[in-house]
């Protein structure tokens, strides 16, 4: 059995190697895009909200106006985010780190 100074290698081999960097790619190529376009949408609808009162205030359906719906459309991108990623991480990023982390506690 490794003394412990060799466990800070294995760690370091790991974090070294070409898997862990494409699984670091896999995930910020998903994540970062994903993220600033959430944040745009975001910073559009506080922009919006504050020097656009007249078209926030337009009616869409009864007393339902513009600012209502696209405050909605917050919470539904929030969750489709949401749900888009935990599906990337399953098809892509998991069998990744599962791998990865096999190899880690197997000692190969």
């Amino acid at each position: 059995m490794p003394g412990p100074s060799a466990e800070p290698d294995r760690f370091s081999d790991v974090q070294a190697s070409a898997e862990f960097g494409e699984l670091r790619r896999a995930q910020r190529s998903f994540a970062f895009p994903l993220t600033l376009a959430f944040i745009a949408w975001y910073l559009l609808y506080v922009l919006l909200s504050n020097y656009a009162g007249d078209f926030m205030d337009t009616a869409v359906v009864g007393h339902v106006n513009v600012a209502f719906v696209l405050g909605l459309g917050q919470f539904l991108t929030t969750f489709l985010i949401a749900w888009w990623y935990s599906r990337h991480a399953a098809a892509e990023l998991d069998p990744r780190a599962e791998a990865l982390r096999a190899r880690l506690e197997g000692g190969e």
